[in-house]
Order: C-alpha cells, then sequence, then structure tokens
C-alpha cells in the first residue's frame, strides 16, 4: 500500500511540474469623450480586448480590414479574443474620428 501511495504521489508530482497553456491577458481599452485610450495597443495572440465605454452614445470597434466588430453598448463593454497575428486599424461606425490600432504578436 505505501508503495501505491507513492508512485501516486510522484505522478501527481510530476504533473504539477507541467505549465498549463495560458487563456491570455485582458487588455482594457477606455471609451471615453468619442475616444479610445489607449489608442494603440500591442497584444498577443490569445489575449482579449475590452472595450469599456463611460460614454452616453452606443459605439463600435471595428476592423478596417473588416475581420470583426465589435458593438459597445452605451455605458457597456464589448469584448473580442485575438486570433491572428498582425496589425488591424479600427474605427467606430458611427464616430469615424474614434480610430485606434491593435498590433497582435
Amino acid at each position: 500500500m505505501a508503495r501505491l501511495a507513492a508512485i501516486v504521489l510522484a505522478g501527481l508530482a510530476a504533473f504539477a511540474a507541467v505549465p498549463l497553456a495560458s487563456a491570455g491577458n485582458t487588455i482594457r481599452v477606455s471609451v471615453a469623450k468619442l475616444a479610445f485610450s489607449p489608442a494603440q495597443i500591442n497584444a498577443h495572440i490569445g489575449d482579449t480586448i475590452e472595450w469599456a465605454s463611460t460614454d452616453v452614445l452606443v459605439h463600435t470597434a471595428t476592423a478596417r480590414n473588416r475581420d470583426w466588430d465589435v458593438n459597445i453598448p452605451a455605458k457597456g463593454s464589448g469584448r473580442i479574443t485575438l486570433t491572428k497575428a498582425g496589425t488591424f486599424d479600427y474605427y467606430c461606425r458611427f464616430h469615424p474620428n474614434m480610430t485606434g490600432k491593435i498590433i497582435v504578436e
């Protein structure tokens, strides 16, 4: 019985030493006074971008290449998980002067 317990403990210790895959980070972008802040962010595949608005207007974060279009409700938030590398310029469809950039490595 002691030998079985030692084998089980050794197996658990080996499993604990294996690093688990990371789900990615959440990067928050403020949407206030008709602007994205920060306007440029660096991220990695698997990261989530969350736009949190304090404005009383509805906004979007829309990729210029049309890869994604995130709705951001008034005083609400919207998010996307990044799935590919590249540089993505984005804007608000309702307020085209609102622009941002995400660089995904």
